[in-house]
């Protein structure tokens, strides 16, 4: 019986109390299980929707955390929000399945394609827009969401870093001007505010992957790169 539960500032609706076991793809070794986690108090809400599509009103949206062989999470910098990072995300086309529609985002943002999918989050999350981003987006889109409801995708980066461009793949205008590999905890503290509590149930739900033994001898110690930002040449 769907239902809903109000944690800390945050809407969740679905099922009581139980754990939803999704697919898994060859490189996890530790099952990824839904559960109703607490989330720090902050202005704004996120809500999971177990049963059906995305809730009426929301943007179609997939979210790509792509992990490295040392459990680090790619994130980028917006060209035209300074201080703001994010994990790749975009929009979905009616139709469209939704891991190919992840995979096509990924490539557009960030040119990779060597990714291995893990994972899929077993629900849509949500978001609102603050007011002035929903005035401005909806006015870019001709369209009257209240935020995004987004369907969550665990993928592990396989190819060398020179892969990633920035630029994509030149299907869309560039949307980030600098990269970096962080820990879950960082990944939460540099995003915007109203996306804070989405990524802090998309970091718990796939919390077992990073801390199994997956891919142990490359440790972060042996990590050429940590925690090292990179800026976007002007490649072609």
């Amino acid at each position: 019986m769907a239902g809903c539960q109000l944690v800390g500032n945050s809407l969740f609706y679905g099922t009581e109390r139980r754990n939803y076991p999704f697919q898994l793809g060859k490189f996890s070794v530790v099952p990824l299980y839904y559960r109703l986690f607490k989330v720090p108090l902050t202005n704004f809400s996120a809500s999971l929707c177990i049963e059906g599509g995305p809730p009426d009103g929301y943007r179609k949206n997939v979210g790509i955390c792509l992990v490295n062989p040392s459990k680090k999470i790619f994130t980028a910098s917006r060209i035209f929000i300074p201080n703001t990072w994010q994990m790749p995300q975009g929009g979905a086309n009616n139709g469209e399945d939704l891991r190919k529609a992840a995979i096509r985002e990924l490539r557009e943002e960030t040119g990779v394609t060597s990714a291995e999918f893990l994972a899929e989050a077993p629900y849509w999350m949500t978001y609102d827009f603050p007011i002035k981003v929903k005035n401005k987006l909806n006015r870019r889109w001709g369209t009257n969401y209240k935020g995004q409801a987004q369907k969550w995708f665990l993928f592990k980066f396989t190819g060398n870093e020179e892969e990633i461009n920035l630029l994509g793949d030149g299907s869309e205008k560039p949307e980030f001007k600098e990269w970096s590999w962080r820990l879950p905890e960082q990944v939460v503290e540099l995003a915007v505010d109203f996306k804070k509590p989405v990524y802090e149930q998309v970091l718990k739900l796939f919390s077992p992957y990073f801390s199994s033994d997956v891919d142990e001898k490359h440790s972060a110690e042996n990590e050429p790169n940590r925690g090292e930002v990179h800026k976007q040449s002007k490649r072609s």
